[in-house]
């Protein structure tokens, strides 16, 4: 049996390569926390989980402070067993947020060296389902862009192969989203989906008023039209529609998934690998999703997520919005309009050490 014998933790911030407002933030950095798990047989692997802004730095604590320290001499085969214990040993402070991230951290470099020893890309080690995924872009879809650009973005879209583009609503009256909406519909036709997300920045009875306007548009979902928290709500707004209703950005375990499904609340799962802890819960969710028959269509974290949704019979898109090009050899392999997962072992990503070591806030922080 090998053991874990050392850890490394170290963040980079990065920026947003283009502005990015919806309806209730402004994303102005990503800060990204590695976690790298060495082994006594020589092996290795690379973690990683984000925040938009705020908790990089409790992330690192929550890690530093309390889960790295725990993982030293433990089999790093056995990735459940840590998973479970090390959620376990901080229920103090979940399901939340910041332990489920720190949690993806140490998950995601866990199953990179489960992949690494295997000599397995990510995508066949988790499932093996599908061997590319089709893409949305959000990047030229964000609430500050004005129509007429929203409109030629979109048309680059379609042209450069995407299969639809995701908008931002939630202008202050639903006039606004709608003249938005429509003057995208008539350029790009109806074989390009369009997709909608609020960012939770509705009440209840405002989702209603809007999904009715917006049904006539024929779109591919309604994304986090309510606060996540409110799955009474999303299970009225998804009877009162024809529109798919997508969640799961914003949810931090598999239970609170099994919650809105068994509610009706959704018909598009969301699931994000790092808020929800790391690939061994997204890979539950998806699979729950699966017994719904539902689609699952992450948010986020493409370069991760394209190897995920190649596990998974019932993934459906993958998200393109770029964000590692700075820290990476080479991006994600696109061929029109499809995401392919690497074929080299491991997470699938291709680091550049030497930009990693320039871009980084601190010296790594060293467990032995």
């Amino acid at each position: 049996m090998s053991k874990i014998d050392k850890i490394e933790i170290l963040q980079v911030d990065l920026t947003p390569k283009v502005v990015r407002t919806d309806a209730i933030q402004a994303f102005v950095k990503q800060e990204t926390v590695f976690v790298e798990i060495f082994s006594d047989d020589g092996s290795s692997g690379l973690g990683y989980t984000y925040t938009i802004g705020t908790g990089g730095s409790s992330v690192v604590a929550l890690i530093r402070d309390h889960l790295a320290p725990r993982l030293i001499g433990r089999d790093p085969a056995m990735v459940e067993k840590i998973w479970k214990d090390l959620f376990f040993h901080t229920h103090s402070t979940a399901v939340g947020a910041i332990t489920a991230l720190a949690l993806a951290a140490i998950d995601t470099a866990l199953w990179d060296l489960r992949c690494r020893r295997a000599e397995l890309p990510l995508h066949v080690m988790a499932g093996g389902a599908q061997e590319c995924i089709p893409l949305y872009t959000t990047e030229g879809g964000w609430l500050q862009i004005d129509k007429q650009q929203l409109v030629e973005e979109a048309l680059a879209a379609k042209q450069q192969g995407f299969g639809g583009s995701k908008i931002k609503v939630g202008k202050p009256h639903v006039s606004e989203d709608m003249d938005r909406l429509s003057a995208v519909r008539e350029a790009v036709g109806e074989g390009f989906e369009i997709m909608v997300d609020a960012n939770q920045g509705f009440t209840l009875s405002e989702a209603i008023r809007r999904a009715r306007h917006y049904e006539s548009l024929d779109l591919a979902w309604f994304e986090e039209p309510l606060p996540a928290e409110d799955i009474g709500g999303h299970a009225r707004l998804s009877k009162s529609t024809s529109l798919p209703i997508a969640v799961g950005e914003s949810l931090y375990h598999p239970a609170h998934f099994r919650e809105y499904l068994q509610a009706g609340a959704c018909s598009i799962v969301q699931v994000d690998v790092a808020r929800i802890g790391g690939i061994t819960p997204w890979l539950k969710t998806a699979h729950l999703a699966e017994t719904y028959n539902i689609d699952v269509c992450p948010h986020f974290l493409m370069e991760l997520h394209v190897a995920l949704c190649a596990a998974a019979p019932n993934a459906r898109w993958v998200e393109y919005i770029p964000q590692l090009d700075d820290l990476t050899a080479a991006p994600m392999k696109i061929e029109n309009g499809y995401a392919w997962p690497s074929k080299r072992p491991g997470l699938g990503i291709d680091w550049d050490r030497d930009k990693l070591a320039r871009a980084r806030l601190w010296d790594p922080l060293v467990f032995r």
